[in-house]
Parts: C-alpha cells; structure tokens; sequence
C-alpha cells in the first residue's frame, strides 16, 4: 500500500509539474515571465522614480496557426519610467464564422527585467471568447517595479519586449481550458524551452497515460 501510494503521488506530482512551474515563474519571474501580484501594488510602490530613465516597452503579437484570430498591439512602445503604471492595449478579431475561446500566453525579454514587470490587469488571465466577426479591445495595465533600479544587471536596460501568443482553446481530460497546441509549443511561447529545469513534455504525457489506466 505505501508503495502504491508513492507512486500515485510521483504521478500526481508529475502531471502537476507543468502548471505549478508556471505558478513558480508567475511568483518569481523566471523564465522570463512575468509577475503577477505577489503583494507589489501597494500604493507606496506605485510611484514614478522621476529621476530615473525612461524604459521602452514594445509589444509583440503572434497567433498560433490553428487560430483564425487577427490579434495585434494598438501601440509599438510605450516608454516608463519605474514605478509609473501604464495602459496598454492590443486588438483581437475572431476572423472565422464560429464562436472560438483563446487562451494567451506570454512572457518579456531580456529574462533579468522579468521579476520586476508587474501586470495588474491583463486580457491573458483568463480565456478570452470571440463570437463569430467580433473584434474587442484588449486591456494591459502593468509597471515595472522601482527594485529594478537596485539591480546592477538592469542598469542599462533601455528596451524590454513584451510577446503574447494567443491560442485555440481546448479541453483536456480533466475538463480544463488549455492551448490546442504541444506542450513543446506552448513552452516555446513562454520562453520555458531555454532552461533544463522546464517540465519535460514526456513527462507530462506519460503522467496523462497513466492516470488513464
């Protein structure tokens, strides 16, 4: 029985892998991704250093092929200073004639500025459903936080890139919304292919085999 549950457990540990990194990158910003709340909006820490240089954002869109979506960035750059909040805002059509649910992912470049960008609200933390022809506007509201001036790596940052991949939503076995991709496709769009301590996609998908035995 004890073994049995070690196993049921390495399983469960396993096919659980996956999400609970992208929890980890979310906390921390590893991977380049970005992070999200982790206590940073306080109102002390939303102040602009005003003797600080300006930081440019750019923004980057892509859709995956399965994804009869147009899905572009409103603005090229926005340039920031740390600590300042901005409004960003990309615009998304469903170009088929189908309702469709997308899922988005993301991540920013270079790596090292990823712990201090924040997103406060964001179009990518939930799916998103376009009816049949329907083009929205998509919110991003995000700064970059002022400990990025203590970092000696950031000290001649001047452009950071920001990319979200948007893709078809599917359901998986547990009834879960998911990107209609490989995993190996949806890590590559969040910058997780780069490191050797990312999730292995076999590992996931013999997790999945097993738990449907």
């Amino acid at each position: 029985m004890y073994t049995s549950a070690v196993i049921i457990m390495g399983v469960g540990v396993t096919y659980a892998a996956v999400p609970l990194y992208r929890m980890f990158c979310a906390a921390t910003g590893f991977a380049g991704t970005p992070k999200v709340g982790m206590g940073k909006f306080e109102a002390d820490r939303l102040v602009p250093a005003e003797d600080a240089k300006r930081i440019k954002v750019h923004f980057n869109a892509d859709t995956a092929d399965a994804l009869p979506w147009s899905f572009i960035p409103q603005q090229k750059f926005i340039s920031v200073l740390p600590g300042e909040s901005s409004l960003a805002f990309y615009k998304a059509k469903n170009t088929s004639k189908e309702d469709i649910i997308g899922i988005a992912t993301y991540n920013v470049t270079p790596d090292r500025v990823a712990p201090y960008f924040a997103k406060v609200e964001c179009f990518c933390f939930e799916e998103q459903k376009l009816l049949a022809g329907e083009e929205v506007d998509m919110p991003l509201l995000f700064f970059i936080d002022r400990d990025i001036l203590d970092d000696p790596t950031c000290k001649n940052l001047d452009d950071v890139v920001l990319s979200y991949t948007f893709f078809r939503a599917r359901r998986n076995s547990r009834g879960q919304l998911e990107p209609d991709a490989s995993d190996d496709v949806v890590q590559a769009s969040q910058g997780f292919d780069k490191y050797e301590m990312a999730p292995r996609v076999e590992d996931r998908r013999q997790a999945e085999a097993e738990t449907q035995v």
